[in-house]
Parts: structure tokens; C-alpha cells; sequence
């Protein structure tokens, strides 16, 4: 088949069936934040506007009692969501601070997100230590580059786990430390 025998598939207007379909399938394949769930449905509201000229407003409203049946039922639950993130971003070396920018750009409140962080680190002072020694880890900076490297590389290490969040104290720590 060739370039331009292969159409775009236009898609069908949104109903209220489609979009709870649309909700339940998007919600087997991710985990969701409310907010994030309300706007990948709002862009199948808008796309069908655009295109079928269905009433946007309407999808809107649609889209806003099913989100809130969700939460009700507990299929969505932002704290159960924060919670579950956060423990998958330390343990793959996330900062603090990318932690909380990542799940804001989810939807998820600042208080849900503090209570989350509290809740991953349990009790542990070194959690962010720990998240960042992953990060070193996984991206082979610091005591986990070739010892021959490690000394010409340490600014360049130190700035990448900057860029990651991290404050210079913690970064300094796993950058001069010793691999665990």
C-alpha cells in the first residue's frame, strides 16, 4: 500500500458511551490523576468539535460527571495515584523537586504531593540521598563511571544530577563518594 493510499481515519463524534469507553480503556492501559484523566478526554471532546461540530460544552459536562462517578467509586484517587508515582520515581532515582514538578504536570495538588513524598521517604532522612545515589546508579556518574573517567568528570556529573534536582550537598555526597 503505498503513501497516499493510507487515509487518516477520521475519528467518530464523542458520545457519552464513547467516552466512558474511551475513560475505562485509557484507565486498564495507565494509572491517572484525575485532572489527567479529565484532560485526555477533553482533547476527544475538542477533536470531535472540530470535527463533527458537536457542542464542546456538552462533551464538557459529560466528561466532569464522569470523572467525578470515578473519584466516587474510587477508580480515581489522586492520593492512591501520588502515592504509588512517588515510590516509582525515587526508587528510579527522582529528586524531590522532579517529583513534585512531574506529578503538578498531572493535575495532582501540592498538598497530595507533599503527603506522598512524606509517605515514600518514611521517616528516612536519607531518602533523597538514596533516590540520588539511584539516579548516579543508573546513569553511571560519579563512583559508578570508569575510575579512570571519574576524576575528569566530576563537574559534569555534579551538573547532571543538578539538572535532576538534586542540591549541590547531596550531589557533592554521591559524586565523591564511594560505590555502595
Amino acid at each position: 500500500m503505498d503513501h497516499q493510499a493510507r487515509q487518516r481515519k477520521v475519528p467518530k463524534p464523542a458520545t457519552q458511551e464513547r467516552l466512558e469507553r474511551a475513560a475505562l480503556a485509557y484507565l486498564e492501559r495507565f494509572a491517572s490523576s484525575a485532572e489527567n484523566l479529565r484532560r485526555v478526554l477533553m482533547r476527544r471532546v475538542d477533536r470531535s468539535a472540530r470535527l463533527h461540530g458537536t457542542d464542546r460544552g456538552e462533551g464538557a459536562g459529560w466528561v466532569d460527571a464522569l470523572v467525578e462517578r470515578y473519584r466516587r467509586s474510587g477508580l480515581l484517587d489522586d492520593r492512591v495515584y501520588a502515592e504509588a508515582a512517588t515510590r516509582s520515581l525515587r526508587r528510579r532515582g527522582g529528586s524531590a523537586r522532579m517529583v513534585k514538578m512531574k506529578l503538578k504536570a498531572k493535575g495532582v495538588d501540592a498538598d497530595t504531593v507533599d503527603a506522598a513524598l512524606e509517605a515514600a521517604s518514611e521517616g528516612d532522612a536519607d531518602s533523597e540521598l538514596k533516590a540520588a545515589q539511584a539516579y548516579a546508579r543508573r546513569r553511571r556518574l560519579g563512583p559508578h563511571a570508569p575510575p579512570a573517567t571519574r576524576k575528569e568528570r566530576r563537574m559534569r556529573d555534579l551538573a547532571a544530577l543538578a539538572r535532576a534536582g538534586f542540591s549541590y550537598d547531596t550531589a557533592r555526597r554521591v559524586v565523591d563518594g564511594e560505590e555502595e
